[in-house]
């Protein structure tokens, strides 16, 4: 009988370790329980409410930049057409602006190849629709701080409506002059406002402001 016994206890030390580890597989194959799955959510939630409206403005601001950005980028086209066909004076080469329609308001800025005044799919172009566009000289605060920051007495503003800014066979601006066009988001004008510049020389600058007017050369 004591040899029973001295079985039964060998045996029982050694079931208890598996025992042990067979309770604890069961309680992880058990999971998370509804309470930890409250913590983990409400922290989640947390840390989105805080990190989204940051999250938000950035991707408005890309959108102002960018924006500012493509129209740039026709402008530079144009020039660098109008040096290439050595465009004769009488006929220099033209980035036209047309905008149209209130809701939504459209905005185009092409190359106008053919000088003929009407934007054509061929034509190398921008449109602008939605809150992010083109807007008027006198939305934008102190513009006239833009001036002074450009260095120039006095800036050009481009007609949304019928407006061009026109490169010689040099690339330079013909008549000379200082252009400038403007881009904000209607909706959010707290996003502040981007400025494209042409120089007389053809160059061209884009710059930025917040909500306040304080200039900043971005390029």
């Amino acid at each position: 009988m004591n040899t029973d016994l001295k079985r039964r206890s060998v045996n029982s030390s050694l079931a208890a370790p598996f025992r042990d580890a067979t309770l604890e597989a069961t309680a992880r194959e058990r999971g998370f329980t509804m309470l930890e799955l409250l913590v983990v959510m409400t922290v989640i939630m947390i840390i989105t409410a805080i990190t989204l409206p940051s999250f938000l403005r950035a991707i408005r601001i890309y959108q102002l930049n960018d924006a500012a950005t493509q129209v740039a980028s026709v402008l530079k086209f144009t020039r660098y057409e109008a040096i290439r066909l050595n465009v004769a004076s009488a006929t220099p080469l033209k980035a036209q602006v047309r905008q149209t329609g209130t809701a939504p308001v459209i905005s185009n800025v092409f190359t106008d190849s053919n000088n003929n005044g009407t934007v054509q799919s061929r034509e190398t172009q921008i449109v602008l629709s939605g809150n992010v566009n083109l807007v008027d000289a006198s939305t934008p605060p102190n513009t006239a701080g833009l001036a002074n920051a450009v260095g120039v007495p006095a800036l050009t503003n481009v007609s949304l409506t019928s407006g061009f800014v026109a490169f010689d066979q040099r690339g330079a601006i013909t008549p000379a002059a200082i252009n400038v066009l403007y881009i904000g988001n209607v909706a959010l004008p707290n996003l502040g406002y981007r400025a494209i510049v042409v120089l007389p020389s053809g160059s061209i600058q884009i710059w930025t402001t917040d909500a306040s007017g304080n200039w900043q050369q971005l390029n």
